[in-house]
């Protein structure tokens, strides 16, 4: 190839694709390179959860896992229904849920019983799920001199009911409003009943006197207990399996119990389902229990041991428990959070609490308050002969939310209109931002008092008036204050979502009486800030009376962990003016990273620390940026700078050592106009453009150039500066300049310089990229035994003759 002006700019494209990979690299690990985000954003350390009162836990629930034993099922199906069955029990996510286990077929004769109670109400706290784990391995060993192989449903739903019934077994909750508008006093009660046919009874002689009255006597039976049940505020949530099921009866459980359900999310009330077979029973069951108690539930993967199982928490839960259907109580588990790092069986860490329990059954489960959210790994291992089942993991979460709400006017006047903005957090201080995890979230209001009946308004994230923005996840909404409000006010705020609840914590106003003589107007900058930032505001406040009014700045709903400080404490409203007030809020260095949570608010501390204005706050922490983030541009614009420079210079010094190069040029020999010898320089033979030769006069025959390597002081020598200048010295002689074609003295003899790079003509040499010349053909040399005009057969280079008839080697073979 010939080195031309494109092979000077493919050389410095070269340089810059080595750059390149340096600087694609910065990009994509975290430099602003375009857009200025991380390409793998940095978690912020989670601060820990601050002790929160069993009030902020999901709510409890007392339910009743009732399985049908009878002859109709084979030992796998009551197998499956038994490990179903301990899937609830150990996954609740309550730790003050309570349940009961029991069997079920039928009576035929004396000494048996329809059911059998093998778990009365228990405590789902840390021993209560060991016990219950216990009582649910009873269901798969058959009493058939106890209990008979029909199937009576009534006495089933019965014994359930009585036990969910009992004195003494609420605590104070409600389960929610029924159809006639009463509350249900305690927490839901709920009945997951598990079958794989119909009501069998023809065979039990407490229903009549033959098995057609008996059987007709047990239907009548049945819709007895339904509306006892009904009446009792207990759900029915039938699960069949199987070919032989009366679908018609299962509907009729459902729809014949209780029809209150814990949420307006539709999905909530109970309703019967069927599998086609008991296979499906473990993944049905948690379905159904996740939606009676308003959870979710997220499936993970499936696999023999050993292996690692994941499944996903979203940031949304607060509270879940990880169920692992492992068959075999000899399969040992691991729990690794998000991070990687393997959690505590019991006890706390990294703000979340942890408690294992069924690590002797065939249903194992993790209980976590304030999951860290991500994928967590359950790796699993088994001894050998007990590694053939397949293991699965599931999770079921709620989430339960805390809000800060903000009421404008704070004190609102009887008859005005004010509106209501919402934000919400977890309990692990985490300010929910993204719409995407609040999908299907329906939030409203309740406002009583004194002097009027409770008003229930909507709020909305739409961007509609009076809400500010679409999908920034602050609800907001509006209501006129009845008329006859009189005095102190509460509104509380509820937000349902398949999985979601909320704390309901009121907010208290006060009806203000007139014309307030101070208001208040409440802004907060909006931004991105590092621990130890400040944020600024502005206080805009208008005091009508004669005497001026001190205010006090502060906060509420912080986010947990969050150092954040107001200054000025304390300002002073003059009277009978309008001021502007500015503040900051300062951001500790051991905030926490993430959107911070809470409100500025202000009072009036003149007027029994009535709050004028409370205004949410927009911040998101961030970790400082490194040193790296504050200074690439500079780093690796000077990187270039000095790559470019040394890629100029290391070009310079090519060319310069090409310059000097004297491969292909010849050296002709002469006495008296007669060419007596050629010698062509070769490829390195010419180190730092230095050739050394000597001229051999053998005796009777003419004389012969000869290359003498590595010099010495007997030979001739030819060089090339960097300018391209021909010097010759002869031997023991001064240094002369040589034109390429002009004879040069040489003892006895002359010496004709022939190809390569012309001499310069004058100024300070030729240019960089002197283009090469091709000549036409001429005769061949020497050194050659090519054809006409070629210096060396099979060399590559092309030669000629000049306009006088000589050799000429300007052009290249493309060997430098």
């Amino acid at each position: 190839m010939q080195w031309t002006h494109k092979g000077s700019a493919l050389l410095l494209a070269g340089a810059l694709l080595a750059l390149g990979g340096p600087l694609a690299a910065t990009t994509a690990a975290g430099a602003p390179g375009v857009s200025g985000a991380r390409a793998v954003p940095r978690t912020a350390p989670a601060a820990p959860a601050a002790p929160a009162d069993p009030s902020e836990g999901p709510d409890p629930l007392d339910f009743a896992v009732v399985v049908d034993q009878s002859a109709s099922l084979a030992d796998e199906d009551l197998a499956r229904e038994t490990e179903a069955a301990a899937l609830l029990v150990q996954g609740e996510i309550s730790e003050q849920s309570r349940a009961a286990v029991i069997g079920f077929g039928s009576s035929e004769k004396r000494g048996q019983s329809p059911v059998r109670d093998l778990c009365q109400l228990t405590v789902a706290d840390a021993a209560g799920r060991e016990r219950l784990s216990d009582c649910v391995q009873e269901l798969g060993r058959r009493d058939t001199a106890r209990m008979g192989p029909g199937t009576d449903f009534p006495a089933a739903v019965r014994q359930a009911v009585t036990r969910l019934t009992q004195a003494g077994t609420g605590t104070g909750a409600n389960t929610g409003t029924g159809t006639g508008g009463a509350k249900k006093p305690g927490p839901p009660k709920v009945v997951f009943l598990l079958t794989d046919g119909k009501l069998d009874v023809a065979d039990s002689p407490e229903y009549g006197t033959d098995r057609e009255s008996r059987q007709s006597n047990g239907a009548k039976r049945l819709v007895e207990e339904l509306a006892r049940a009904r009446a009792a505020g207990v759900q029915i949530w039938p699960l069949g399996f199987g070919g032989e099921l009366d679908r018609a009866s299962l509907t009729a459980m459902a729809e014949g119990g209780y029809r209150g359900a814990c949420s307006e999310i539709p999905g909530s009330t109970p309703r019967m389902r069927v599998v086609d077979t008991s296979a499906e029973i473990d993944k049905a069951l948690q379905e159904t229990f996740a939606a009676a108690r308003c959870a979710r539930i997220a499936h993970g993967t499936v696999g023999k041991p050993p292996a690692d199982l994941t499944v996903t928490i979203p940031p949304i839960a607060t509270d879940g428990s990880l169920t692992v259907a492992k068959h075999d109580p000899k399969v040992q588990v691991t729990y690794f959070d998000p991070a990687g790092r393997k959690v505590p069986v019991r006890g706390e860490f990294d703000g979340s609490s942890f408690e294992v329990s069924g690590q002797n059954g065939p249903v194992e489960a993790l209980r976590v308050k304030n999951p860290l959210p991500g994928s967590w790994r359950v790796h699993i291992e088994a001894p050998p002969g007990h590694g053939d089942r397949e293991v699965a993991v599931r999770a079921i979460w709620q989430g339960r939310l805390r809000s800060a709400v903000v009421l404008d006017p704070a004190s609102p006047r009887a008859g005005e209109r004010v509106k209501v903005e919402v934000q919400m957090q977890t309990r692990r201080g985490v300010v929910i931002t993204d719409p995407r995890q609040l999908a299907d979230l329906s939030v409203a209001a309740d406002l009583s008092g004194e002097g009027f009946a409770p008003v229930t308004f909507r709020l909305a994230d739409d961007g509609k008036a009076p809400d500010a923005k679409a999908g920034d996840v602050r609800f907001t909404g509006t209501l006129t204050v009845p008329a006859g409000a009189t005095g102190a006010l509460e509104l509380v705020t509820r937000m349902e979502a398949p999985g979601i609840t909320s704390d309901r914590r009121p907010l208290h106003a006060v009806v203000a009486k007139g014309a307030p003589l101070v208001t208040a107007a409440l802004t907060v900058d909006g931004d991105t800030v590092h621990p130890g930032a400040i944020v600024r505001g502005t206080l805009d406040v208008t005091n009508n009376d004669s005497a001026p009014h001190t205010l006090r700045l502060g906060l509420a709903d912080q986010t947990p962990g969050a150092e954040l400080t107001v200054a000025p404490a304390t300002v002073t409203a003059p009277p009978n003016a309008g001021t502007r007030i500015p503040f900051t809020v300062t951001v500790g260095k051991n905030t926490p990273y993430g959107t911070l949570g809470g409100q500025v608010t202000v009072v009036d501390t003149a007027d029994d620390d009535r709050t004028l204005r409370g205004a949410l706050l927009d911040v998101r922490v961030v970790e400082p940026p490194t040193w790296w983030e504050l200074w690439w541009k500079a780093v690796v614009g000077g990187s270039v700078l000095v790559l470019l420079a040394g890629t100029f210079v290391g070009i310079r010094l090519l060319f310069r050592r090409r310059r000097r190069d004297l491969t292909g040029v010849t050296l002709e020999l002469c006495q008296e106009g007669r060419s007596l010898d050629s010698l062509t320089v070769r490829r390195g033979q010419s180190p730092g453009g230095v050739f050394a030769f000597t001229v051999d006069e053998p005796y009777g025959a003419p004389a012969t150039l000869r290359r003498v390597p590595g010099g010495g002081s007997s030979a001739h020598v030819l060089r090339r500066t960097g300018a391209g200048e021909l010097l010759l010295r002869p031997r023991g002689g001064a240094q002369v300049p040589v034109r390429t074609g002009e004879p040069a003295g040489l003892g006895d003899h002359e010496l004709l310089v022939r190809g390569g790079r012309p001499a310069p003509t004058g100024g300070r040499g030729t240019p960089w990229f002197r283009p090469p010349r091709r000549t036409g053909g001429g005769s061949g040399g020497r050194s050659g035994g090519g054809g006409a005009g070629d210096t060396g057969a099979g060399s590559g280079r092309l030669t000629g003759t000049g306009s006088d008839g000589s050799p000429d080697a300007s052009a290249y073979d493309g060997n430098f």
